[in-house]
C-alpha cells in the first residue's frame, strides 16, 4: 500500500489515545523559568523581536561581533515557545530546502551556497562546544527514502558529489521497512534536541550581556528620527536598530505580510523503545529520515530511543488565521500513526505518548528571503519553510550585515539581493494554497506528474521542488 491510500484505522487512535496534547521537548528538566516581563520604556543599541531561534542567534552573533553592545530580546510567550520548540530537530546544511529547490532557482550560486551552509553547520557545532550548551548535537546526516517508483530517478537526479546513491536492500540494511524502494544519504545534516538548542543560546547571549524579556507581546516598529521605536505591551523601545524574528507570525511590516504564510505541521512522539524493538528497525547510524514525496514524512530517533514521526499534511486555515485550536488536528494526527505502522510494522505495538503542532513560516520559494526598512534601521528574515534549525544562524549572520551597511559574501548572493514571488491577497489566497495543497497530493498518486496549476506555479518561480 502507498501512503496516499492509507486509511487511518481502529489501531491509529488506540496508539493516539494516550498522549499528551504538547511538544515532547518542552517536558525537560532543563527548561529554564522565563525571564522578566518588560516594565517601562527602554533603550538599546539593537532590539530583537522574536525570542526563536533567529532572534537568539541574531543577539549572540551581535554581540560576537561587536562586544559591549547593548541588545535586548523582546519575546511575546516564551523562548522556544514556537517553532524553535516545536521542530524535529534536523539541523542541515542547505540553506535553499533542498538540492533541487536550490538548483531550480539559483543554480549560479549552488557551489558557493553549498560552502556558506556547511560552514554554517560548523560553525553551529563550535558555538555549542564554546559555550557548553548540551544540544543533543549529533552529526548523523540525513537519509531521504524513495517510496514511490518515480521518486527513484528523482533523488538521482538530486544527488550531489558528497551524497551517497543506496538501492532498496541497501535503505533497508540501514533502517528497515518495506517502504524503501531507493535512498539518498547526505553528510551534511546532524541532529539536535530543538528546546535545549533555544535554552542554551538564551543562555549564552544572558552571559553575554543581552536583555533578554520575555511574555512581552511587540505591536508596531516605526522610524523615529535617526532610530527606531518598538512599541510592546511592557512599554517602548528606542534603539539604532531593529531585526524583526517573528516568522510566522504576523510580521511588524506591512511590507513583508504578502510574502508568507503559516501552514501548520504535526508530530508524534512514541514511547522508548525496547532493545527488541530498536534491533527490530536497524537504524545503527540514527540517521535523520524522509521520504521523498512532495507530502513528506520526516523521521528520527531521540537520545532514549523514541521515533518521532511528523509531517505529510501541510494545513493552511481560511485567511491565514492563528488560533489555539489548529495547533492540533485529530484527522492528521491519525493518518500520521497510519503512515507510521506502515513504515514500521514491526512496531505496532508501540503506542504514542505526544502529539502536537505548530507553525511553519512559508514562503513561494521554500527558503528564507531579506530586506530592509526604514531607512535602513530595521532588518528581517523569514520565508525558512520548515528549515530554519541551523539557516537562521546564517540568517542571523546577513541581517546584521545589512542592518551594517556593509557588502559581504552573503550579501553579494542573488538569493539575499532578490524577494519570492508573493501569494496573493485573500480572499484569493485561501483557494489558490488549497488548489495547490490538491495538486501535490495528486501528483504524488500520479507518478510524479505535475498538472497544468503546479506547471504554471514552476514557470512564475512559486512551485515546490523540495
Amino acid at each position: 500500500m502507498r501512503y496516499v491510500d492509507a486509511v487511518p484505522s481502529a489501531w491509529a487512535r488506540r496508539a493516539l489515545a494516550g498522549s499528551a496534547p504538547r511538544p515532547f521537548w518542552w517536558d525537560d528538566a532543563a527548561r529554564p523559568e522565563p525571564c522578566p516581563r518588560l516594565d517601562g520604556p527602554t533603550t538599546a543599541d539593537l532590539v530583537v523581536v522574536g525570542g526563536g531561534y533567529l532572534g537568539l542567534w541574531t543577539a549572540l552573533r551581535a554581540t560576537e561581533r561587536e562586544p559591549g553592545r547593548d541588545v535586548l530580546v523582546v519575546e511575546g510567550r516564551r523562548v522556544a515557545w514556537a517553532a524553535s520548540g516545536r521542530n524535529g530537530g534536523f539541523c542541515s546544511a542547505s540553506l535553499t530546502h533542498g538540492e533541487a529547490n536550490g538548483r531550480s532557482r539559483f543554480a549560479e550560486e549552488m557551489d558557493l551556497l553549498h560552502r556558506l551552509g556547511r560552514e554554517n553547520l560548523d560553525a553551529i557545532e563550535d558555538t555549542l562546544a564554546r559555550y557548553g550548551i548540551d544540544a543533543g548535537f549529533e552529526r548523523t546526516g540525513e537519509l531521504t527514502v524513495a517510496t514511490e517508483p518515480h521518486q527513484v530517478g528523482e533523488l538521482a537526479a538530486a544527488a550531489t558529489a558528497r551524497d551517497v546513491l543506496l538501492d532498496g536492500a541497501q535503505v533497508r540494511a540501514r533502517v528497515e521497512t518495506p517502504m524503501a524502494l531507493a535512498g539518498l544519504w547526505s553528510p551534511d545534516t546532524a541532529l539536535v534536541h530543538p528546546t535545549r538548542l533555544a535554552w542554551g543560546l538564551r543562555r549564552a547571549c544572558l552571559d553575554r550581556g543581552v536583555r533578554i524579556v520575555e511574555r512581552t507581546p511587540a505591536r508596531e516598529v516605526r522610524h523615529d528620527g535617526t532610530g527606531v521605536v518598538v512599541r510592546t505591551d511592557g512599554g517602548d523601545v528606542r534603539a539604532r536598530h531593529a531585526a524583526l524574528a517573528t516568522n510566522a507570525f504576523p510580521p511588524l511590516l506591512r511590507r513583508v505580510r504578502a510574502f508568507v504564510v503559516p501552514v501548520h505541521d504535526h508530530a508524534l512522539m512514541t514511547r522508548p523503545l525496547t532493545p527488541a524493538e530498536r534491533r527490530a528497525i536497524g537504524w545503527a547510524g540514527r540517521e535523520g529520515l524522509a521520504d521523498a514525496g512532495n507530502q513528506f514524512h520526516y523521521a528520527r530517533l531521540t537520545d532514549d530511543d523514541r521515533v518521532l514521526w511528523g509531517g505529510y499534511d501541510a494545513l493552511y486555515y481560511p485567511g491565514g488565521r492563528i488560533r489555539p485550536e489548529h495547533e492540533h488536528n485529530d484527522a492528521t494526527y491519525e493518518r500520521l500513526a497510519e503512515h507510521f505502522r506502515m513504515t514500521f510494522p514491526q512496531l505496532e505495538d508501540v503506542a504514542f505518548t505526544h502529539r502536537w503542532g505548530g507553525l511553519i513560516d512559508t514562503c513561494s520559494r521554500f527558503m528564507p528571503f531579506f530586506g530592509t526598512a526604514h531607512a535602513g534601521r530595521v532588518g528581517y528574515a523569514a520565508g525558512f519553510t520548515g528549515l530554519g534549525v541551523a539557516s537562521t544562524r546564517f540568517a542571523a549572520d546577513v541581517v546584521l550585515d545589512l542592518l551594517a551597511g556593509e557588502e559581504t559574501e552573503r550579501t553579494a548572493l542573488r538569493m539575499v539581493r532578490s524577494l519570492p514571488v508573493p501569494f496573493p491577497p485573500e480572499p484569493l489566497a485561501t483557494p489558490a494554497i488549497g488548489l495547490t495543497r490538491w495538486s501535490i497530493a495528486r501528483a504524488d498518486r500520479d507518478g510524479g506528474r505535475r498538472n497544468a496549476w503546479l506547471r504554471l506555479l514552476d514557470a512564475v518561480g512559486a512551485g515546490f521542488d523540495s
